[in-house]
């Protein structure tokens, strides 16, 4: 609970970032069967408390996220420790505790993946003890499990197909093919992604498609896996990226003779060699999205650290180091050392609403220029206040909002010029006249009065 104190520290002093406003300025209204950009779970929790504590402050909705990531430490420490050693689980929960992209991020940012961290790490604890155990609970557990790391983040599916390959290519394990349990766990893991196949049924299968676009082949880019493996080592940092790799090497080597190794080697490889693969075409490929592979692959770095004098040494600088990394960035972005984008997106623009109001400027629909821009100005504008995203690219939006399709709009615009609005949005209003800029931490940012909408994009 004591990096828990940290986190609940960090996102009291940190603003919401642009993923996190947006999930909660566009999940504003009733509770839905699921989302466009995600399915379901990460937007319950923001929505939830948020709701039922009345404030959209940061550290308030990064609450429940936080407190799941620490049930995510236990998790790991568990799982280490009933494949390996209660040595092993110990460094495993530690090291990833230190990986920033899930001690930080993950750990307690409003994102879907601090939901499919843990409930990956449900279903694959229940599994082993399912394999072992015989006990239709267990699998019961791994399918409910596997059921709310799909509702949380689509690319579960991709870990959990690895334990599909692990049985056909595990000989100790193999006979279970040939029994009721898995396929009935299939069924209750179904049975509980079944909120997003209906949302997905109801609204053109949208959201599977937008995922699934961005896996669309645009040219070959040769160096595409080689960025992808320097991105994602930097999210790890590169000492315990070099150790996963290694752990990774070793469990391919030992192959099926080391069932435990074997099952952490199966589950981690199709998302990481996937997206690997797919950044040999694709651009949009994030750093994070093999999160999923990765996260398999700890307990196995928990095993080799357990068997090094040194690692707690180790551990203990590389803990110091993320230390000062955190306390430099907070005072950085606290201090506002370094204005404009991007640091502007770490703050709250809490100074919109007095400024607008101050202004007049409330009296008329508001719009924002982009769904990122969306998420931080809603949030500065509060919960009562109706936003819209003047975009194709709407995103969430489009799903959650009925625009209006008469009348004046004031449309608040960072980054973009006169110029940039009549191009875009000049065919949509009869005239666009620039205002006066508002001022957040020491940043212009563009306002517009949209005079006579003629229709919504």
């Amino acid at each position: 609970m004591g990096t828990a104190a940290v986190r609940i520290g960090l996102a009291a002093v940190l603003g919401l970032g642009v993923d996190e406003s947006y999930m909660v300025v566009a999940g504003r209204g009733p509770l839905q069967l699921g989302y466009f950009d995600h399915p379901l779970v990460s937007w319950w929790m923001a929505r939830g408390i948020a709701d039922l504590a009345g404030s959209e402050a940061a550290w308030l909705v990064r609450l429940p996220f936080i407190l799941l990531f620490a049930f995510s430490t236990w998790a790991m420490a568990r799982l280490g420790t009933a494949l390996f050693s209660a040595r092993a689980g110990l460094w495993a929960a530690v090291s990833m505790n230190l990986a920033p992209v899930f001690g930080v991020t993950s750990g307690g940012w409003v994102l879907p993946d601090g939901p499919l961290v843990a409930a990956l790490l449900g279903a694959v604890l229940f599994l082993v003890h399912a394999l072992e155990r015989r006990g239709w609970q267990w699998w019961l557990g791994a399918g409910a499990c596997a059921g709310l790391a799909m509702l949380s983040k689509y690319t579960a599916v991709l870990a959990l197909g690895g334990a599909v390959l692990y049985l056909l290519s595990q000989p100790r394990h193999r006979s279970w093919l040939v029994r009721p349990q898995p396929y009935v766990a299939g069924l209750v893991a179904l049975a509980v992604f079944s909120p997003a196949i209906i949302w997905n049924a109801e609204h053109g299968w949208a959201s599977l498609a937008f995922q699934g676009g961005r896996a669309a082949a645009a040219r070959l880019h040769l160096l595409g896996p080689l960025v992808t493996l320097g991105g994602e080592a930097l999210f790890l940092l590169p000492w315990i990226w070099a150790g996963l790799a290694l752990v990774f090497e070793q469990g391919l080597r030992a192959g099926r003779d080391a069932w435990r190794s074997w099952l952490l080697v199966c589950l981690a490889a199709p998302p990481i060699l996937l997206f690997l693969i797919v950044s040999l075409w694709s651009r949009q490929v994030l750093f994070h999205w093999a999160v999923p592979g990765y996260l398999m692959l700890f307990p196995l770095l928990g095993a080799w650290l357990a068997e090094r004098s040194w690692a707690p040494r180790a551990l203990t600088w590389t803990a110091g180091f993320v230390a000062i990394a955190l306390i430099a960035g907070v005072g950085v972005v606290r201090n506002d050392l370094l204005p404009g984008d991007p640091l502007l997106q770490l703050h709250d623009w809490t100074e919109l609403r007095g400024q607008l109001a101050a202004r007049h400027l409330l009296d008329r629909p508001i719009a924002a220029s982009s769904w990122s821009d969306a998420g931080k100005i809603g949030i500065g504008l509060g919960p009562d206040i109706p936003l819209y995203c003047l975009n194709v690219d709407a995103r969430e939006f489009r799903f959650s909002t009925t625009p209006p399709n008469q009348g004046d709009l004031l449309i608040i615009a960072p980054g973009r010029s006169p110029a940039q609005m009549q191009v875009a949005y000049g065919g949509l209003f009869e005239s666009i006249e620039p205002l006066a800029p508002l001022r957040v931490s020491r940043t212009d940012i563009p306002v517009y009065i949209g005079h006579g909408l003629r229709h919504w994009p």
